[in-house]
């Protein structure tokens, strides 16, 4: 095990992303074989990936974002909800208003973001519990996303709509076959935030907040501005999830969002982000939330209610969480 562990490959890529793959692919078979055994539907076809992949695709850039936040020590609760809030708020004034495409579309980052400095400035500079603050985004989002819409849905327009074009930002079509755009877009994505977190001082600043806060604060740096800003980057990316989102489902429900919030968060922490901060893994996150999106699947597939998904996921993050306890005090 040690031999393997030392490989010059398996230390690049990182041996808890390795267990993670090899989780995933296990994953997969198991879930297939079971269908097999059970007489279901074959889950091995490419409509089933597709389908898995939509859902991988919004819950991606929520993993993303929150990361940040818990890089932190903080957290939030609040994606999902401003995901959907988003979503509603851009759609009303692209069915209802008449407003171009694209603009809508920018609305629903610009709203993400709005609160996104909301939580960075509850958090960073108001001292209020990252968890206190984010539950009350949570509501508000809510809140606000069901007034603007009278509590009524908001369909988007479909692919084959003028307006559809932006559906291609998730998959696109071509001589029969269904292209997975909306892959490639996220895995460029990703790639940013492990650059910015990995490579850049304001990732460096945002891991040193939560190994330690006050040091970096004794030590002359602006810890209220950096703070912030991982917020903000986890609000940006809440509101390009409800365009990913929009894009590869028709309709947007008010009042919605708070299960997306926990699956975000146990991608993150099933990745090998450290619920205590200072430690994240952007990669790791993205496997997290190929097998959270692959567990819905296969609960589904086999004929099971999704509430199976909770309790699995909760047990998840339970192991977790406990192994990252038990890694720290070995560390200490």
């Amino acid at each position: 095990m040690e031999n393997f562990k030392n490989n010059k490959i398996i230390k690049k890529i990182g041996f808890n992303r390795v267990v993670l793959i090899g989780v995933l692919i296990l994953m997969y078979f198991a879930f297939a074989l079971v269908c097999s055994i059970m007489g279901k539907a074959s889950f091995i076809n490419y409509q089933r990936i597709l389908s898995l992949l939509n859902y991988s695709y919004f819950l991606g850039f929520l993993a993303l974002g929150v990361t940040f936040v818990i890089a932190t020590g903080g957290i939030d609760f609040s994606i999902g909800t401003v995901m959907f809030c988003a979503a509603l708020v851009g759609g009303q004034l692209l069915t209802k208003s008449g407003l171009p495409v694209i603009l809508c579309l920018l609305i629903c980052v610009a709203v993400g973001v709005i609160f996104g400095m909301l939580n960075g400035f509850m958090v960073a500079y108001m001292g209020l519990p990252s968890f206190i603050s984010s539950m009350a985004s949570m509501m508000l989002s809510k809140g606000i996303g069901s007034v603007f819409t009278k509590t009524q849905s908001v369909s988007w327009p479909q692919a084959t709509a003028d307006d559809g074009w932006y559906r291609s930002l998730v998959k696109v079509t071509v001589g029969g076959v269904t292209i997975p755009t909306g892959l490639i877009f996220l895995i460029i994505v990703a790639i940013i935030c492990s650059m910015i977190l990995n490579k850049t001082k304001a990732g460096r600043y945002i891991l040193c907040l939560g190994s330690n806060k006050e040091a970096v604060r004794l030590s002359g740096v602006n810890v209220k501005k950096w703070e912030c800003l991982a917020y903000v980057i986890c609000g940006t990316l809440a509101g390009i999830a409800a365009i990913v989102f929009v894009g590869a489902y028709s309709t947007v429900q008010p009042g919605l969002g708070d299960t997306y919030n926990n699956d975000a968060i146990a991608s993150c922490v099933m990745g090998g982000t450290s619920m205590s901060g200072g430690l994240a893994s952007i990669g790791g996150a993205f496997i997290g939330v190929m097998i959270i999106s692959l567990l819905q699947e296969g609960i589904l597939a086999m004929g099971f209610q999704k509430d199976w998904q909770y309790v699995i996921t909760g047990i998840i993050v339970i192991i977790a969480v406990y192994a990252d306890v038990r890694s720290r005090k070995r560390r200490n």
